[in-house]
Order: structure tokens, then sequence, then C-alpha cells
């Protein structure tokens, strides 16, 4: 079962609670404010999360937070993981 629309592991996110976020599939905007380009790319697709998009894995999920430090490749591995557990 999916937790995110990008591959975020949302119940197991240490900082859900200190920042009061329900994950992206509960939520109509990003705990943050503004806009999360890959939530609304999502979810004006259709989609569930970004592993079952035929672009998966697109720049935009390839790239979103690096420049804030974190790395991608978790995420696009967790997506990976949905997507081989909604095939079944």
């Amino acid at each position: 079962m999916f937790e995110s629309r990008c591959g975020v592991c949302c119940n197991s996110c240490e900082r859900k609670e200190q920042v009061h976020c329900k994950g992206c599939t509960e939520m109509k905007h990003p705990f943050w404010g503004g806009e999360c380009g890959v939530k609304s790319c999502c979810e004006k697709k259709g989609f569930d999360h970004c592993g079952v998009c035929p672009d998966f894995p697109c720049e935009m999920l390839s790239t979103m937070g690096v420049e804030e430090g974190f790395d991608p490749k978790p995420k696009i591995a967790q997506c990976r993981i949905w997507a081989g557990e909604s095939s079944k």
C-alpha cells in the first residue's frame, strides 16, 4: 500500500507529527504550503504514486529535494516496490 505520491514512507517519518503532516494523499496542499509538483502531477494523471506512471522515474522526481540535500534514490526505489505490489 502506497503512503505518498513520491515514495516517502509517511508512516515512518520522524517529522510527521512535528510538522502536523497527514501525508500528501490526505492533504490538499503540502504541510509547508504552496504546491508540490510531484503530488500535482500524479493527481492530474490519476495515479496513486509515481511508480505507476509510464514516465517513471521522471526528471521532477529524480531531482526532488536534491537542492535541500535529500537523496531521491530511496523514494524512487520505494515507488518501484509499491508498483510491484500493486501489480500483483
